[in-house]
């Protein structure tokens, strides 16, 4: 379950206690008796359903309180109620399988943000790539997919697609574009030190590449793979199954094209430069599709739930 927090103003107090009384996933709700000083209104304070929750606040937008009051929305880790397993159960679907779009919107305008952290994740990242495959160490470039912290803004897209949030888009699309550059360059500039120090070879033997050869030569596996890893990295993002989302940045080969983008202008083979801007282009495109139609998928079976909700005879007996 999610606590709901709202700061409520005079006028609207009345429709929104009728509002959560009358919802079966709403439980343990508190009317407190201080005031808010800023904004004005009354402390009110329950446990919701994760099935109910969207519609519960978007019925709460309507009546405009996120103008004149607050919506706050926190995770619960453990809630030890029979009150609060009645109302899980009244609910169609599963807590756990629900799609709470306030909370996915929060996480990805958070790993959207173009901050200086992210900057340096996708530089380390890709150095660590183009050495990797420089070396041709498989080691090396999973440990460079794993640092990358580029499907954060990539969900962003795919959520801004889907909620057409135009704001979001630009955003996530100015990180990930901007986290591109950087890693090129990182890569580029680390590979022309090393050569300069005589770590790195005078020559850039493609033949040599056995385990990483890949990066640069996209074909429909490197698609697909990228389309099966975007629909589980949004449920993971939906769900909160953030484990699942290391195989998902393992499974994508985004960073080491990055890294190679700069591997192959430092050693001024274009055919590898275009390659691996290919295979980028392939998974970036797969990650977003992949990952807007799974959202597209939950938000329809959330609705559905919801519709068989406010429809089934508990709700209409308890009218």
């Amino acid at each position: 379950m999610l606590r709901l927090r709202l700061i409520v103003p005079p006028d609207l107090v009345s429709p929104v206690l009728d509002r959560l009384v009358s919802n079966p996933g709403v439980v343990h709700l508190v009317v407190s008796e201080d005031r808010s000083v800023r904004p004005d209104g009354r402390v009110v304070t329950c446990e919701v359903a994760r099935e109910v929750l969207n519609d519960l606040v978007e019925h709460l937008q309507d009546e405009g309180l996120h103008h004149t009051g607050a919506i706050l929305v926190e995770r619960i880790d453990t809630v030890i109620s029979d009150t609060a397993a009645e109302a899980e159960s009244e609910v169609p679907g599963h807590g756990s399988d629900a799609l709470v779009w306030e909370e996915l919107e929060e996480t990805v305008r958070e790993e959207g943000e173009l901050t200086p952290s992210f900057m340096v994740f996708m530089a380390v990242a890709s150095m660590i790539a183009a050495i990797g495959i420089l070396s041709d160490s498989a080691v090396l470039v999973i440990a460079a997919m794993v640092i990358g912290p580029d499907f954060g803004p990539v969900a962003g897209i795919a959520v801004s697609i889907v909620k057409r949030r135009s704001e979001v888009l630009r955003r996530s699309s100015a990180t990930l574009l901007s986290g591109f550059l950087v890693g090129v360059v990182a890569s580029l500039l680390c590979v022309v030190v090393l050569r300069l120090t005589g770590t790195a070879p005078s020559r850039y033997e493609i033949s040599e590449r056995v385990l990483t050869a890949f990066v640069a030569h996209p074909d429909t596996l490197a698609a697909v793979v990228a389309v099966l890893a975007g629909i589980v990295g949004m449920l993971s993002m939906t769900q909160d199954r953030h484990g699942a989302l290391v195989g998902v940045l393992v499974a994508v080969t985004t960073i080491p094209a990055v890294g190679n983008v700069g591997l192959g202008a430092a050693y001024l083979q274009w055919g590898q430069v275009r390659g691996s801007l290919l295979q980028l282009a392939v998974n970036v495109v797969g990650l977003v599709a992949a990952g807007a139609l799974t959202l597209v998928v939950q938000s329809r079976f959330t609705t559905r739930l919801g519709t068989r909700k406010r429809t089934s005879p508990t709700r209409a007996s308890r009218g």
